[in-house]
C-alpha cells in the first residue's frame, strides 16, 4: 500500500526537489503526494482535507516554524499524522533526536535517506499517539512559546497569533479569545495559558487574562461585580480598559495591586 503524503515548505524549489527524490524512490517506497502547501494555514486546510499518513515538513518558515505547526496537528487533529521534518539546521535535529520524533532530515536530502525515513514512517503509522506525544515533546523542547493559538472552527483548524489576542475569558468548559475583529473558542485552561505565556498576559480575576500591551487604563465600576465571592461597595472595584474593544472586565481586589502598577 502506497503512503500518502504531504509537503509543506515554504520554498517551491524545495518542494520540487522533495518530489524529484521521491519519484527517485517510488519502487521501493510506493507514494501518493495527496497536497503541498508553503504556509502554515494552507497545510492545515490540506492536510485536514487530505488525511495524508506523513508530512514532510520544513522547519525555518516565515511566521510559524513547523515543530509549532507539528504540534498544532498533534495536539488538535484526530489521527495526526506522523510528521518527517526537514531542516538546514543540525542543532534542530539532534535536539529532536532527543525527543525521540519520527524523524529528522537534514537539507540536502539524500535519497537513499529519504527511503530510510519513509519507511519507518510506514512501520510507525499505526500508533498515532506516541507519536503525537513526540511531536508535542519536540516542540516543548525547541522553543520556549507558541506563537499562534489553534481553534476548531467548522472542520477547520485555524490558526490565530498569539499577538493579536487582546484578552482571553474563561466561560463554561471554554475559554473565549478575543481579538480586535472577533471571539473565537477554544478548549484550553487559562492556567495552562497563564503558565506558557504569562510574560504576555496578565490575569485581571480568576476567569480572565489580558495581554499586557492591550491594557489602555482602568475606570471606577458603575456596578458590582461578583468576582470574589464578597459584597463589594462599587467605588471599590476598579475595571481594566483594553484597546480596540468596548468591553471592560472587572479587576480582583487580589490582581488591583499588579494591573495599577502596569498602568502607572
Amino acid at each position: 500500500m502506497s503512503l500518502r503524503l504531504f509537503i509543506v515548505d515554504d520554498e517551491a524549489p524545495a518542494r520540487a526537489r522533495l518530489k524529484t527524490l521521491l519519484s527517485d524512490i517510488a519502487h521501493e517506497c510506493p507514494y501518493e503526494v495527496v497536497g503541498e502547501a508553503d504556509n502554515a494555514q494552507d497545510a492545515l486546510d490540506g492536510i485536514v482535507t487530505s488525511q495524508p499518513d506523513l508530512v514532510l515538513m520544513d522547519v525555518q518558515m516565515p511566521g510559524m516554524t513547523g515543530i509549532e505547526l507539528a504540534a498544532h496537528l498533534a495536539n488538535n487533529m484526530i489521527g495526526a499524522p506522523g510528521v518527517i521534518f526537514v531542516t538546514a539546521f543540525d542543532e534542530y535535529a539532534l535536539k529532536a533526536f532527543d525527543v525521540n520524533a519520527l524523524d529528522y532530515l537534514l537539507k540536502p536530502v539524500r535519497a537513499t535517506r529519504l527511503a530510510q525515513a519513509l519507511k519507518r514512517g510506514m512501520l510507525m503509522r499505526n500508533p498515532p499517539d506516541t507519536l503525537q506525544q513526540a511531536i508535542a515533546a519536540t516542540a516543548a523542547t525547541l522553543q520556549t512559546r507558541r506563537q499562534y493559538f489553534s481553534v476548531q472552527e467548522r472542520g477547520r483548524l485555524l490558526l490565530v497569533p498569539v499577538g493579536d489576542v487582546l484578552y482571553l475569558k474563561a466561560e463554561l468548559k471554554y475559554v473565549t479569545l478575543r481579538t480586535k475583529n472577533r471571539d473565537y473558542l477554544i478548549e484550553e485552561s487559562l492556567v495552562s495559558i497563564e503558565e506558557e505565556l504569562g510574560a504576555i498576559f496578565v490575569r485581571v480575576h480568576r476567569n480572565a487574562l489580558v495581554a499586557r500591551s492591550a491594557i489602555v487604563g482602568v475606570e471606577r465600576a458603575h456596578f458590582v461585580p461578583d468576582i470574589d465571592g464578597e459584597n463589594s461597595k462599587a467605588g471599590d472595584m476598579w475595571q481594566v480598559l483594553v484597546r480596540d474593544v468596548d468591553e471592560r472586565l472587572p479587576i480582583s481586589r487580589r490582581q488591583w495591586s499588579v494591573i495599577k502598577a502596569l498602568v502607572k
